[in-house]
């Protein structure tokens, strides 16, 4: 009784023209996502598109009020500033929560192939931000308490090689920072930890969010079934070419909803040698119909002109080559409601021309 006779006198009082209700229009807008690709240890990339996003502020402090920010992963390698770009993240994931805003980072495969050791793309840099005054100490005492192996896996390619000799091979190897590096991104460390509990896919709204890309044999899963094998499988390290974390099918990995070009996607063709598959257009309708989204948003393929929308607005590709180490263009994909927007940014900061 009371709530009718509240709704009578708001009527009675917006037919009079002494209120106004805005909120309809708000929501029907929705909420504000913002989409954020591959970063790949560019820092300044990444203050620039943030700050161009209306996320944070100079002292890359969160301002995005009620926003949702979803940045697809591959945070590390390649670029020197893996470090700063992940502390930044994990800020504003505590910050945001203060407005009703949310800071969500979906795992990508570089965050883990740095938990199960694969340093093949670790820029120089990225083991420096490690180092502190105790790093030397530090890495004489592991070498110290290996030297055994040490020695006797250099002996396997040289049998000849002095203690002295392998020593020296292996600090050259061993910077400063990389014992630090290797202790923060195991599974129990303080990285190892965040980057395990970051979801590998995530619904919001109608739009999916996945790094690499979501196959049919994936999707078939559920979205709750892929997260629980991609955390477990960080928790273990797994490094094995059948782990859900390098498999070609697999959400870090798979390019299969963006090209069927052998060079690109052999992978995954092979690893479906002898077995059907849809065409890609059938299995993104697939990936779509089985976990109820309109769209899927995807990083890792790079496409360095800017965003693309395809397939009729039901697959877009962040993955602009934000850093340096490719040299694309400075972008982000923004979502209020039904209305999908690419936006490019130039790399001093100001807007540079509409997306597409």
């Amino acid at each position: 009784m009371v709530h009718r006779l509240v709704r009578l006198a708001v009527a009675f009082l917006c037919a009079l023209g002494l209120l106004s209700i805005p909120a309809v229009a708000q929501r029907q807008a929705g909420p504000r996502i913002i989409a954020v690709g591959d970063l790949h240890g560019d820092f300044d990339a990444w203050m620039t598109i943030a700050r161009a996003a209306r996320l944070v502020d100079a002292q890359g402090r969160w301002t995005g009020g009620t926003a949702t920010l979803v940045q697809l992963g591959d945070v590390a390698d390649r670029g020197p500033d893996s470090l700063k770009i992940i502390r930044n993240l994990q800020q504003l994931q505590r910050e945001s929560m203060t407005s009703g805003g949310r800071v969500v980072v979906v795992l990508g495969n570089h965050e883990a192939m740095n938990v199960f050791g694969d340093l093949r793309y670790t820029a120089p840099g990225e083991f420096a931000a490690f180092a502190d005054a105790r790093s030397r100490a530090r890495r004489e005492r592991v070498y110290i308490a290996n030297r055994r192996q040490i020695e006797a896996e250099a002996h396997k390619v040289n049998g000849s090689m002095s203690p002295s000799a392998i020593r020296e091979q292996w600090l050259a190897k061993t910077p400063l920072g990389w014992v630090e590096h290797r202790a923060a991104w195991a599974p129990a460390g303080n990285i190892g930890r965040w980057a395990s509990d970051n979801p590998a896919v995530v619904k919001i709204g109608d739009t999916l969010f996945v790094h690499g890309g979501l196959s049919s044999q994936y999707a078939a899963l559920g979205i709750d079934e892929i997260n629980r094998r991609v955390s477990a499988a960080m928790a273990r390290a797994e490094a094995a070419p059948t782990s859900v974390l390098s498999d070609p099918l697999g959400p870090l990995w798979y390019r299969g909803l963006v090209t069927r070009d052998p060079r690109v996607d052999g992978d995954a063709a092979r690893a479906l040698a002898g077995k059907p598959r849809l065409s890609l257009d059938d299995e993104l309708a697939a990936v779509l119909a089985a976990t109820g989204t309109k769209r899927v948003v995807v990083g890792h393929t790079p496409s360095l002109q800017g965003v693309i929308s395809s397939n009729g607005g039901r697959l877009i590709r962040a993955d602009t080559g934000n850093s340096r180490y490719y040299g694309g263009q400075l972008a982000y994909v923004e979502i209020v409601g039904d209305k999908v927007t690419a936006h490019n940014v130039a790399r001093g900061g100001a807007p540079a021309q509409p997306g597409r």
